[in-house]
């Protein structure tokens, strides 16, 4: 058993727990910030570690095609081509796949399309799936087997099942069919697994189902069943934040309280409370990493989403840290909301940094407050003070 629950919250489904892992423990709930191509962006790990993550994720089509597993799987994989000692998931493909044919969930949702260039599915089958590398151009093809076989060489401690991030904008018919396939894949990734898979790394199977409330749930018991080390929550969860929610709410009711719960590609702060609530153990998302490159800092305001956009001209002349009292870097470091936005406008990697620190070091801090509350009992009240002000500690 890979995971241990410490604690468990009497008002909803949220426990605390540590999973042990091949390089290492994590101590959950717990945010895992994204080195999608074998780095958090722009920051050593040392410094992720640093801010009191425990694990990070890689992701496989993109470390596939540069620089390629043979490349990684030489320097005895993942850690150590990328010097981080603790431990890694990676994302099994699927998304990336998904989103060369439709943009990001949020894309696809609202109708804006691909965000991959040149990337393109051009057949998904039983067998698996064609798709046209955004590197070069070339015609690739993934199968469920071949996943697995490319995260063995990353010797990740979790490795995530191939399945079909299931569009939105699909028929019943359709989620039906694909979610039935990704469960079949996971059989396969499961066999490929038990034969050929590298000592101490584990496999999460992927829940679909979309948004109807009976093939969620009907894949989480499927999921459940098959006997994978963990469960992962994948896929379009709906339009809107009511609606994810609820969809969460189904995967988790269905699945068994001893394994693992993650959350794939969800970060924003309301989302992270409501997770746990709902009994997800750990998340991923681009959010912190991203924003900070456009310049956008996280604070305790709800009502603008828990951000402030730095390029705003309101803060060209702002000697205030980004946050007072918060202990990252730029705040702790004196640099004013004005030096940080003359950086990002410059597009200094300082500034680029200096940022991603503050956001990672925020969503720590929630995540933190989450866990030791679980531990006190008084989940309910932090929730409450993290969704109105989520004010350092």
């Amino acid at each position: 058993m890979i995971f241990g629950i410490e604690a468990r919250d009497a008002g909803s489904r949220a426990r605390a727990g540590v999973l042990r892992l091949a390089h290492g423990e994590v101590r959950t709930p717990a945010f895992v910030p994204l080195a999608t191509k074998g780095a958090v962006r722009t920051l050593l790990p040392a410094e992720v570690a640093g801010l009191g993550y425990d694990m990070v994720l890689g992701n496989t089509v993109h470390l596939m095609l540069e620089p390629g597993p043979e490349v990684i799987a030489d320097h005895g994989g993942l850690h150590g081509f990328m010097g981080w000692d603790g431990p890694i998931v990676t994302d099994s493909g699927g998304f990336q796949v998904f989103s060369m044919g439709h943009g990001t969930v949020a894309d696809e949702v609202k109708g804006r399309g691909t965000t991959h260039g040149d990337g393109a599915i051009l057949g998904i089958e039983e067998a698996g799936v064609s798709f046209r590398s955004y590197v070069d151009g070339d015609v690739r093809f993934l199968s469920p087997e071949g996943s697995m076989e490319v995260q063995a060489a990353l010797r990740s401690d979790i490795a995530l099942a191939f399945d079909e991030c299931t569009p939105f904008h699909v028929s019943r018919e359709y989620t039906e069919t694909s979610t039935e396939r990704t469960h079949r894949w996971l059989r396969r990734c499961l066999d490929w697994h038990a034969a050929n898979g590298p000592e101490g790394q584990v496999v999460y199977g992927i829940v679909q189902g979309g948004v109807h409330e009976d093939l969620r749930r009907a894949s989480a018991r499927e999921v459940a069943g098959s006997g994978c080390a963990g469960i992962a929550i994948g896929g379009s969860l709906g339009e809107d934040k009511a609606q994810m929610h609820e969809v969460v709410g189904w995967a988790t009711e269905e699945l068994p309280e001893e394994r693992p719960r993650h959350l794939l590609g969800i970060g924003d702060v309301d989302d992270l409370v409501r997770g746990v609530s709902l009994g997800i153990d750990t998340f991923d998302c681009a959010m912190p990493t991203r924003i900070a490159r456009h310049g956008m800092a996280l604070v305790p305001d709800p009502d603008s989403r828990w951000r402030i956009n730095l390029l705003n001209v309101a803060y060209r002349d702002d000697r205030a840290p980004v946050l007072e009292g918060c202990p990252c870097p730029a705040c702790a470091g004196g640099h004013s909301r004005a030096y940080l936005r003359h950086l990002v406008k410059q597009r200094e990697p300082a500034g680029l940094r200096l940022l991603t620190l503050h956001n990672l070091t925020f969503v720590a801090g929630v995540m933190g407050r989450l866990r030791q509350a679980i531990l006190d009992g008084r989940l309910a009240e932090e929730s409450g003070a993290l969704l109105s002000a989520c004010s350092p500690r």
